[in-house]
């Protein structure tokens, strides 16, 4: 029985992480990204720090389709803050914060069981 989900062609999906970037669906983004089931576009924060909703507003708008924000805070979890996660939440958009390397691997089963997911992934060196 195989048991490897099907993952429709035009699905973007992380194969790989690191040296200042991101393979996806074979092509190389270098620099932190924003990645939707559909499309993936480099994101302007190289930190943590630098997350606002401002630089969410892709995953946040209205008719985005977005439910579940998975947001790699870089080598390790850090916690969003309280308004910033408030916000997403009255736009529909819960988030999860986690080590990017989770939230790539993460993202990747999630889009796979056709969960309307998006990943903002910080960079790792």
């Amino acid at each position: 029985m195989d048991l490897t989900p099907l993952i429709p062609g035009d699905r973007r999906l992380v194969e790989s992480y690191g040296d200042g970037g991101f393979r996806i669906s074979g092509t190389r983004y270098e620099g932190s990204v924003l990645v939707f089931p559909d499309r993936a576009e480099l994101w302007a924060p190289r930190a943590f720090a630098e997350i606002s909703l401002e630089s969410l507003a892709p995953v946040s708008r209205e008719g985005s389709g977005v439910e579940l924000l998975l947001v790699g805070c870089g080598p390790r979890l850090q916690l969003l803050p309280g308004p910033l996660r408030g916000a997403l939440r009255e736009r529909g958009v819960a988030v999860e914060p986690m080590d990017t390397g989770a939230a790539c691997r993460t993202y990747n089963v999630l889009m796979a069981e056709g969960r309307q997911v998006a990943a903002a992934l910080i960079a790792l060196e």
